[in-house]
């Protein structure tokens, strides 16, 4: 361990020590019904994390959306983080990412009418709210509300990434854990997302023995699977290219706003065009300074075309955002990504549609 680290150690070790035991007690408190929590005659479905960062909560979100509005009226309730407004806001053609927040806009989008999606900062609230304007909904998603214990779940699912495993994590501010790995007890089932495409069995196997599930937990492993480019403002790109045509003479400037951007720009750097990246920190808000950085970028490049690549959830708040440079938005794509399960003998979709049965 060099000299530096292990100062950061030592300094942050009692900080991260202390909040350690304050949520083990309020988890306590919860467990004993000190602090008590609400049960809603809807089923709740809870899809969280026990780190801080992009563990790919929307992505599988949006999966389970996918496999079970057949089944149920869904509703979506996330808080609609770095949003603009605050208390509950229903999502309809009016909203914006700043009104409801980059990741709730992103469903409302591309589900529409026929998911209920809503913020709210105070969960209980959110659902009591979504029953009275939405009675017909009988299946409630809680985006990144693990740690919001004031809402009993029917089901509760866990997203682990496969970079960054909790068991090999630390309590914040030393790691970034928001709770100890203890707290993992709570869920129905632990998904480990974002798994290379050649995942071994023997790896898999190392997961299942480092995470020790109880038996009555379900453990999957989940990978990206990568869109066609599509263009962030159809209306102004003159055609949209292929990764897989460009060349060692092509150049991309790859753009992300994201927790974790690595599984992108790796993604990226499989093809044959040079990549130059620019990243900023999650949820950033693009301002007019930032562009101007991007488009002299951009210019400084060298190529025989060039474009700027960036992530589903960072072309949510650029296409919406009226300070983006006219004359870069016919560069401008993004790449749509999708959650497939990996070796799934019990397929995920039939196990938590007979978990949420078994339950209500």
């Amino acid at each position: 361990m060099s000299k530096k680290r292990l100062i950061r150690t030592l300094l942050l070790w009692p900080i991260s020590r202390i909040y350690g035991i304050v949520v083990f007690i309020r988890n306590w408190l919860f467990d004993l019904g000190v602090i008590k929590h609400e049960e809603f005659d809807i089923p709740v479905v809870v899809i969280g994390n026990l780190a801080v960062g992009g563990t790919g909560k929307t992505p599988h979100t949006e999966y389970i959306i996918n496999i079970l509005r057949s089944h149920y009226k869904i509703a979506v309730l996330s808080r609609g983080y770095k949003r603009q407004t605050k208390g509950f806001v229903l999502a309809d053609d009016n909203s914006t990412p700043d009104i409801i927040g980059d990741e709730p806009y992103q469903m409302y989008r591309k589900f529409g009418e026929s998911v209920v999606v809503a913020v709210c900062e105070k969960r209980c609230d959110g659902i009591k709210r979504i029953k009275e304007l939405h009675p017909e909904v009988n299946l409630i998603l809680l985006d990144d509300a693990f740690q919001h214990r004031y809402v009993k779940p029917k089901v509760a699912i866990v997203l682990t990434e496969y970079n960054r495993p909790i068991f090999k994590d630390k309590i914040m501010p030393l790691g970034r854990l928001r709770e100890s790995i203890s707290g993992l007890s709570r869920a129905d089932f632990v998904i480990v997302s974002k798994c290379p495409e050649d995942i071994k069995p023997m790896t898999m196997r190392e997961f299942e023995h480092n995470l020790n599930l109880y038996p009555y937990q379900k453990l999957y492993f989940s990978k990206y699977v990568y869109g066609a480019l599509t263009p962030v403002f159809p209306e102004y790109a003159t055609y949209t290219p292929e990764l897989g045509w460009l060349t060692q003479s092509d150049t991309i400037l790859a753009l992300s706003g994201i927790a974790n951007p690595r599984p992108f720009v790796r993604y990226l750097k499989q093809y044959k065009a040079k990549i130059k990246v620019k990243i900023y920190e999650d949820h950033h808000k693009f301002v007019s300074h930032d562009y101007d950085d991007i488009s002299h970028k951009l210019a400084m490049l060298p190529g025989d075309k060039k474009f700027i690549i960036t992530t589903e959830k960072d072309a949510v708040r650029i296409a919406n955002d009226p300070e983006f440079p006219q004359e870069l938005k016919s560069q401008v794509f993004y790449i749509p990504i999708q959650v497939q399960f990996v070796n799934n003998n019990n397929p995920f979709e039939i196990e938590l549609n007979k978990e949420i049965k078994r339950k209500i």
